[in-house]
């Protein structure tokens, strides 16, 4: 099934509070253009950069008229608007466009990041997992270490 496609009336502002009203088909892109000043004209001159507040629409003619409707308010109709949904004046995209550092909790086997321990996959079923710095099942290095010699010779002191 296809997907619905959606359109959104945003509102973008610089950090002295300058507004943007603007009308996009994909607001994640157009926020993106906006924050690397992409754009010639009125954000860019003024570093309008931050999304503070927008509204999503199934049909682009519903969208184009709250455009309108909002861009003819006072500012501080505007102001108020924004306040509604976003009263701390947050950038709503934060962190959009930027690379995600993925968070993998160390096992217990683990010391500190300069460790050059591997690591081993928990699971929470009786399924293989593989060791991501050997590539070998994790059954098939517990089989390994227990038959080797290394394996055994931990002291209990």
């Amino acid at each position: 099934m296809r997907e619905e496609k959606r359109y959104y009336v945003y509102i973008m502002a610089s950090r002295s509070l300058t507004l943007y009203t603007g009308v996009t088909g994909n607001l994640y892109a157009r926020v993106l253009q906006h924050k690397a000043s992409e754009i010639e004209g009125f954000t860019k001159k003024y570093h309008i950069s931050r999304l503070v507040y927008y509204e999503t629409f199934k049909y682009v003619n519903n969208a184009i008229a709250r455009e309108k409707q909002i861009k003819a308010w006072t500012r501080a109709k505007r102001l108020a608007l924004i306040k509604t949904m976003n009263p701390a004046w947050q950038d709503l995209a934060e962190g959009w466009g930027t690379a995600v550092r993925l968070q993998i909790p160390r096992s217990q086997n683990q010391g500190a990041e300069g460790d050059q321990r591997p690591l081993e996959v928990a699971r929470d079923d009786n399924s293989e997992g593989v060791d991501v710095n050997k590539k070998e099942t994790v059954s098939e290095k517990r089989s390994n270490q227990n038959s080797s010699p290394q394996g055994s010779s931990r002291s209990s002191a």
